[in-house]
């Protein structure tokens, strides 16, 4: 069966994961969490591709990523993937690769579901038992965005931005889209979005996805998008 193609436009977010070969570990010290940081900073410069949302699971990472071109998502899985499967290999005195065979990802429209992509990646350590709140997960980007903490691997994208005037407003105001109930329409949503490829938007950002592609993209589920200043919940 021929692969699903992706589809990238500049300038859209994408949601991308990429997991662990039979879904294995992919991080076994803190210095492996800190060298994948490391080699996702000197992709994204090198890519042109700004990284808004991260998190760096046991064995799987997700990533919310703004490509300037249309082939900066896939130049900066390869970086990363050459270069921290060297290091792993390396270090652990292992062989082979690391990775399943192809990362998932799929394009979202940023003024409906940035922020909901924002805190369902963030919120990954809490659904799976590990802490029983962002803040207390190392490895993720809840700290960055919601309390301030610099993290130089990311960068601001317009939606955040948008959510206070200053760095203190825009913060505490993200803090609060994780204090609702959870909402399990808009959390199978971006996972069927994520695991089908489909772009994630209302029937306007299909338009002009279409558009910019010219091919049919598909849909991964239609419906009315969440206000943009809405309370967002898991």
């Amino acid at each position: 069966m021929p692969r699903k193609p992706r589809f990238y436009v500049p300038g859209a977010p994408v949601h991308a994961v990429q997991r662990g070969h039979n879904r294995s570990a992919v991080f076994f010290d803190d210095l492996d969490y800190l060298e994948y940081l490391r080699c996702l900073k000197q992709a994204a410069d090198s890519c042109d591709c700004e990284v808004h949302a991260y998190v760096l699971m046991t064995n799987h990472v997700h990533l919310l990523l703004t490509p300037e071109h249309a082939d900066s998502v896939g130049r900066l899985f390869q970086s990363v993937g050459r270069h921290y499967v060297r290091y792993i290999n390396e270090t652990y005195q292992r062989h082979g690769g690391l990775w399943e065979g192809r990362y998932k990802c799929n394009v979202i429209e940023s003024q409906a579901y940035l922020l909901s992509c924002m805190r369902y990646i963030e919120l990954n350590p809490v659904r799976a038992g590990m802490v029983d709140h962002p803040a207390k997960y190392r490895w993720s980007s809840y700290a960055a965005n919601a309390l301030g903490v610099s993290n130089a691997v990311l960068s601001a994208q317009a939606e955040y931005v948008a959510l206070g005037r200053l760095p203190d407003d825009r913060q505490s105001v993200y803090r609060g889209l994780f204090d609702g109930v959870s909402d399990s329409d808009e959390l199978a949503l971006l996972r069927c979005a994520l695991q089908t490829g489909t772009p994630l938007g209302n029937e306007r950002f299909k338009a002009e996805i279409e558009t910019a592609l010219d091919l049919k993209v598909g849909f991964a589920r239609r419906g009315r998008p969440r206000k943009k200043n809405s309370q967002l919940s898991t």
